[in-house]
């Protein structure tokens, strides 16, 4: 039986070690928090579920695919962890990012509507649009229940065979790591430690506090019923009121370097007046909700915004730069990982560790929800 050590039980961790484990794989998951824990990115209360990916088609491809794998991994669990609520992006020009993704949601047969900003009133109880060009559909997109479905897919990790190992784990030399003093040897090891990757390993990926605000709103607001929502020329996202932590209204904009082990978890007063004064253009009378809950995430982001899949030396894998937009494409992510694991495959050269240039147009992509 061929073994692995995964490091990282966030929702790419926890997925690649869920994955091995229904194929056969011995598999060991190494966590210093619990699974859901609120420094892990992974524990944000949401994300955003959609397949727009501006002119990329690799990405949309995968989203569509997560969306099935998303449904099973609620039907085994028993309980809903994907609100396909719809998504509708807000496009500021005719021949921008949303009009790339429109052209190649077509061509991949991924349903989609381009409408005129006065449909916005189909969609939200209040809505201002006199300053778009128009409206992006995705009807099959929505909002996971992020923390929920970390906490989920590690139990069922667990359940399917995973040892699951609650300790702080550093390289060691080979395929192998040290883990309270202990050299633990594997086929393989997978680091998919999120924003503390680039402490362990030379890579190209910064760390950057992301503040998320969720504000008090009325009924009317509730998702599912309000679809999630994306402006991408002023990287500002949101959905309506999920299991009762209000409507999400925040910034995609990088935010200031960050350290994940013991940086401050209180959001910035930037960011709230930053989401204030989106609400006052979009949804006016919500300007003044108050603030009802908020957390601190991190970005783990790579200069072009591509991810990291790559073998560091032989048998060691480092899995992440998700640069905000990996959430979603987890249970399809995993199955494309495992098969490189198993010489299926190579991961695409795009991943690799070579140089990492910045593109505009792919860190805003990321739009994580």
């Amino acid at each position: 039986m061929k073994s692995v050590i995964v490091v990282g039980a966030g929702i790419w961790g926890s997925s690649l070690a869920l994955r091995l484990a229904e194929s056969g794989w011995r598999v060991t998951l190494v966590e210093q928090h619990t699974p859901g824990h609120v420094r892990q990115a992974s524990a944000g209360e949401t994300r955003l579920m959609r397949c727009a990916h501006g002119t990329d088609d690799w990405y949309a491809r995968m989203a569509w695919k997560a969306r099935d794998g998303w449904r099973r991994l609620g039907e085994r669990a028993g309980e809903g962890l994907f609100h396909e609520a719809g998504l509708v992006w807000f496009a500021g020009t005719h021949d921008g990012w949303e009009s790339d993704s429109a052209r190649v949601l077509r061509k991949l047969d991924i349903p989609c509507e381009v409408l005129d900003p006065s449909d916005g009133a189909r969609f939200f109880p209040e809505f201002r649009g006199d300053d778009l060009a128009f409206l992006l559909y995705e009807p099959h997109a929505g909002v996971l229940r992020a923390r929920r479905a970390t906490q989920v897919t590690a139990r069922l990790a667990k359940a399917a065979g995973v040892e699951l190992v609650r300790a702080r784990a550093t390289p060691a030399d080979g395929a192998a790591v040290e883990v309270d003093g202990e050299v633990r040897r594997a086929d393989r090891v997978v680091w998919a430690c999120g924003a503390w990757l680039p402490g362990l390993f030379d890579v190209p990926i910064s760390v950057t506090k992301q503040d998320t605000l969720h504000f008090a709103v009325p009924p009317a607001w509730v998702t599912p019923g309000t679809p999630a929502w994306c402006d991408y020329d002023s990287s500002t996202y949101g959905h309506g009121d999920v299991d009762g932590v209000g409507m999400k209204a925040t910034s995609d904009q990088e935010g200031r370097p960050y350290e994940p082990e013991d940086g401050e978890r209180a959001v910035d007063a930037e960011s709230v007046e930053r989401s204030r004064e989106y609400l006052a253009r979009r949804f006016p009378s919500l300007a003044g909700a108050p603030v009802l809950f908020s957390q601190v995430c991190q970005y783990a982001l790579t200069p072009d915004a591509e991810w990291i899949i790559a073998e560091a030396a032989p048998g060691v894998w480092l899995l992440g730069g998700d640069s905000g937009h990996g959430f979603k494409h987890a249970p399809v992510l995993a199955e494309y990982v495992a098969g490189i694991l198993d010489g299926t495959h190579e991961p695409e050269a795009r991943f690799g560790l070579h140089e990492r240039l910045p593109a505009r147009g792919l860190r805003t992509s990321g739009l994580i929800g």
